[in-house]
């Protein structure tokens, strides 16, 4: 009987980042998550944009874009 090892995928791209706390006089404390330029750049994302987290396990969570702009690939020639 032969053993198979399951290769674990490496992501395509990696960007770690912390998340900020803030903390206002008089208000809860509010948490933020920025997304790095070059994978808003390489996502398209644009400010003011509607998006949605969702919760699949403590160790994983999914940002949901509610409506992204459509693809804007360069045709190689």
């Amino acid at each position: 009987m032969t053993k198979t090892i399951k290769k674990q995928e490496k992501p395509a791209a990696s960007y770690p980042l912390r998340i900020q706390a803030i903390k206002t006089k008089g208000q809860n404390v509010r948490f933020f998550v920025y997304i790095p330029m070059p994978l808003a750049a390489a996502l398209g994302v644009e400010g003011g944009e509607q998006v949605s987290w969702e919760l699949l396990t403590r160790k994983e969570l999914h940002l949901l874009r509610k409506a992204p702009p459509p693809v804007k690939a360069k045709r190689r020639t």
